[in-house]
């Protein structure tokens, strides 16, 4: 496999993620009101789900890889993916698809985590941050491109349309994974699985308080992502009568978000992690506080506002989730690759259980929204100042 195709299938690896979030969101109106229609404000936990699924899966997934091989599990975790979707789309009742997502989640952690473990495989150093940009760039289209894709299979068959397209991207992805990716991890190499050795992760990684808050701060940061993934459609909908404009709106807010990543490199290096946290977290309360104290989402020019507003969320990510998991790596690297797994999986896992509940809570109007993000981000921005003294503390001790 030459360097092109290697990084436009790593590329279509970890984008199912986002193909599997986003193209949702039109549907979940449409859900609701068929599968719940006495209570359709349940229909974003189809989203809460997949999430949950993902994050129990991205504890397993690393280990399983570095045991049994990088290519079986990627097809192993694509079967399971495809089952999960396969359930969803035949279901008749909401809970089935819950259930469904939730097996779909499950499997499409293997594609995401192992294809980064694929990548160290083969790459090291430099190259290896090259093509880790390149795949990321592609990556970051996917979600602008993902909800007006959804529209648009909707429009043309229906909800449970979006379910066969899944089954169909990842039969295309596992298959060429199994004819054209070579196995990465030599069997040679290959470490056996170690239940112990996971759990004794865990108890290290929660003792370390950086570490310890690190985790917390990016559940607090990724569960402001999930809320507003799982309400700003219904608000899209119900409070500016724009629905049918969303998908359109979401590709440019996701476009321009896109850039964070880009600008997080460049100024991480002079200002460092840890105040590039802190001062976007900052900004995230002064902001939410003032759409939520003086209802800045009504008016002539509310609905550009909100537009803006949930630029700003989105921005953030690109602005403190990877720095965030880069602090709380830093002293953990004699157990990297576990350390991954596991910070990755209490993040989402967290997340999804704070989410949840407010996703489900839609009053129809935008104010709780605002609300719930401030109260969010107070935690978080609370938690990186308790992190500072923690490290002065660590410096000082």
């Amino acid at each position: 496999m030459g360097r092109t195709e290697f990084v436009a299938l790593m590329a279509m690896l970890m984008a199912s993620i986002a193909f599997s979030i986003d193209a949702m969101l039109p549907a979940l109106p449409e859900i609701g009101l068929e599968l719940s229609p006495d209570a359709p404000e349940n229909a974003p936990l189809i989203l809460s789900m997949f999430l949950f699924g993902l994050g129990l899966g991205t504890f397993f997934t690393g280990p399983l890889s570095d045991a049994f091989g990088r290519k079986r599990v990627i097809l192993v975790s694509s079967g399971l993916y495809i089952l999960g979707a396969a359930l969803a789309w035949a279901s008749q009742s909401l809970e089935m698809v819950l259930l469904g997502r939730a097996i779909q989640g499950l499997g499409a952690a293997g594609p995401r985590v192992v294809g980064i473990a694929v990548i160290r495989d083969r790459f090291a150093g430099r190259q290896m941050a090259q093509v880790v940009s390149v795949v990321m760039m592609i990556f970051t289209l996917v979600p602008a491109v993902a909800p007006l894709l959804g529209s648009v299979i909707i429009s043309l068959a229906g909800w449970r349309a979006i379910f066969a397209a899944f089954i169909v991207f990842s039969l295309i992805l596992s298959t060429w994974v199994a004819v054209r990716l070579p196995e990465t991890l030599p069997t040679e190499n290959r470490r056996p699985l170690r239940l112990p050795l996971m759990f004794s992760a865990v108890k290290e990684m929660a003792k370390h308080p950086i570490v310890r808050m690190s985790v917390i701060v990016q559940t607090l940061v990724s569960s402001m992502l999930f809320v507003t993934l799982m309400l700003v459609q219904q608000v899209y909908d119900m409070v500016y009568d724009r629905g049918d404009e969303f998908p359109f709106w979401f590709f440019a807010v996701a476009l321009v978000a896109g850039t964070a990543s880009l600008l997080n490199a460049l100024l991480v290096v002079r200002f460092g992690m840890h105040r590039l946290v802190t001062v976007t977290l900052g900004i995230q309360v002064l902001l939410s506080g003032a759409f939520a104290l003086f209802d800045m989402g009504t008016g002539v020019y509310g609905f550009y506002f909100f537009v803006f507003w949930q630029t700003c969320i989105f921005f953030q990510a690109g602005m403190t989730i990877g720095n965030l998991n880069a602090m709380a790596m830093e002293p953990m690297g004699h157990i990297a690759g576990m350390a991954a797994s596991v910070m990755g999986a209490f993040a989402t896992i967290g997340a999804v259980m704070v989410s949840a509940p407010i996703g489900t809570m839609f009053p129809g109007n935008e104010r709780m929204l605002f609300v719930s993000i401030l109260v969010l981000a107070v935690f978080a921005f609370a938690g990186m100042l308790w992190m500072a003294k923690a490290v002065q503390r660590e410096a000082t001790g």
